[in-house]
């Protein structure tokens, strides 16, 4: 049991900081500093708060940073806080109305398309992103949409793919009926929950009209082909695995495909996939020009991610002329979400299941939903049965479950039947969590873009509402990921190492690693 001292110290680590005078060393000294203004970073030492940015060509190691010493055993209890400097009003004021959008680009969505978007999606302005990337799908290019979580991609892609496939039913109404499970459009995910949630964006947005959505999970593909579903397909949403197979085995043809999109492509083109996927990809026309007469017409690649691995051009050198690939991004990709609020607590190991309780119980008193990350299944197994046994309703999802637990866990979230999502990395790509308000990382990542990905599962498009991620720092690896990432906040820049390949990043770390031992690698093992 912690001392009475230590109970106080910890109670005062989730306080709000508000009022905390400006007594701060600066990075420029001389700078006047405005009283009762708020810090831009929070520290318990009011040394390290941060009012002005240090310049952003600062190298690291130049500035001082309040995790300097959090690898010492005597820096527990220790915190730090990267304040929210974007509000809601800021957010709104960036939103571009959807029939200013639509009249100054010339763009013509159908009338039933635009209804859903409005009545069932709820949605009557467009983000930044979406307005630089719908014209550019509307125009049959293929698209690169790099931007931060939850600014809206899917619809971004969404909406001008469902309109072209509407204008080319409508032209080719007469014609010779397409066969069954030849779809038109091709959406692939990496994981089974997004793509039911793309499906689901899409089905809504069909409603009334004759645009039919499938989804194919992975998981039940030997079902599928020994008793394979014939029907009319028109968007085709599947996980890279099972596609592949029903592809393969000709249940699925993919002759008329004029559209695909890798959505969470960082993940896919992953080396845990590409080989799978570049095969794949290689069966459809990219090289010809998508706009090209109904007799030598190519198909349109579209990939959509927050972020992006080192070798996405040489993996897609494979498929395309990369030079044809328009690029969309947002000014903060890559960067620190400003719109929502990231505490950093040293704590000890042991210290992390009480701390957890205590923040847990104070959001479900709210009625807020929380996600907690673990960075192992056997630690989200952990979280969910301690919150569970603490009287908190939890669910546990994480990849090594059988599909047929794992199915709908997310939704049973989604729908308030449990107040905790206990996950690893695989609830933290894509999954549009709009009621969840605060994160969890009981684990920190050892990857600057798994933090990215796991904090973009707050503070999403049409969820206005003020959100926290926390984070307990535990081991020295952790700090060392944190000091870079406190670096980046300090000089308002890019955060370091956005590599998404993670399979090949830890290759690496292995290779290096024989290398030093003396071990001799074989040359084409050798990156």
């Amino acid at each position: 049991m912690l001392k009475r001292s230590k109970n106080a110290a910890f109670l005062g680590m989730f306080r709000l900081y508000t009022t905390v005078t400006a007594t701060a060393v600066q990075p420029n000294p001389g700078a006047a500093l405005p009283k009762k203004q708020r810090p831009l970073i929070s520290c318990k030492r009011t040394q390290f708060h941060l009012y002005v940015p240090a310049p952003a060509d600062s190298d690291f190691g130049t500035i001082p940073l309040a995790t300097s010493g959090w690898k010492h055993y005597k820096s527990k209890d220790d915190y730090m806080i990267f304040n929210a400097t974007l509000s809601k009003a800021d957010i709104q004021s960036e939103m571009i109305d959807i029939e200013d959008f639509l009249s100054s680009n010339n763009i013509c969505f159908n009338e039933k398309l635009m209804e859903n978007l409005r009545n069932d999606l709820n949605i009557k302005a467009f983000t930044n992103i979406q307005t630089k990337a719908i014209p550019k799908v509307y125009d049959s290019h293929h698209v690169l949409i790099a931007a931060e979580t939850g600014c809206g991609k899917t619809l971004a892609y969404m909406l001008p793919i469902l309109q072209q496939i509407i204008e080319r039913k409508q032209a080719q109404a007469e014609k010779i009926n397409r066969k069954f499970n030849t779809p038109l459009a091709v959406i692939i995910t990496p994981g089974r929950e997004l793509a039911v949630q793309i499906s689901r964006v899409a089905e809504k947005l069909c409603q009334h009209t004759d645009l039919q959505i499938k989804t194919i999970l992975g998981g039940n593909t030997k079902r599928l082909m020994v008793n394979p579903e014939f029907a009319d397909v028109d968007v085709l949403v599947a996980t890279v695995g099972a596609l592949s197979k029903l592809v393969t085995t000709g249940i699925y043809r993919m002759e008329e495909v004029r559209h695909v999109v890798l959505d969470e492509a960082d993940t896919l083109l992953d080396d845990s996939f590409s080989d799978k996927l570049g095969y794949f990809l290689r069966r459809f026309p990219f090289y010809k020009n998508h706009t090209q007469d109904e007799h030598n017409v190519g198909t349109q690649l579209i990939l959509a991610s927050a972020t992006m691995p080192t070798n996405t051009e040489e993996m897609l050198q494979k498929v395309i002329d990369v030079q044809t690939l328009h690029e969309v991004s947002s000014q903060n990709l890559h960067k620190l979400m400003p719109h929502v609020e990231q505490r950093f607590m040293r704590i000890s190991k042991q210290s992390r299941p009480s701390n957890l309780l205590n923040l847990v119980k104070k959001d479900v008193a709210k009625k807020q939903p929380v996600i907690v990350f673990s960075n192992k299944s056997a630690t989200s197994d952990f979280v969910d049965i301690f919150l569970n046994n603490n009287g908190v309703r939890s669910v546990n999802l994480n990849g090594d479950m059988l599909m047929k637990i794992r199915i709908g866990r997310f939704e049973q979230f989604q729908d308030g039947k449990y107040d905790v999502l206990s996950t690893t990395d695989i609830g933290s790509r894509g999954l549009d969590t709009t009621s969840a308000r605060h994160v969890i990382n009981f684990d920190f990542p050892l990857h600057v873009s798994d933090y990215i990905h796991r904090c973009g599962r707050i503070g999403r498009v049409g969820n206005l509402t003020p959100s926290v991620v926390t984070n307990f720092i535990s081991s020295r690896r952790e700090v060392e990921v944190v000091q870079r990432i406190e670096h980046a906040a300090r000089t308002g820049g890019l955060l370091p190492n956005v590599n998404a390949n993670i399979k090949n990043i830890i290759n690496k770390r292995i290779l290096k690693d024989m290398q030093a031992a003396g071990i001799e690698v074989p040359e084409e093992e050798a990156f």
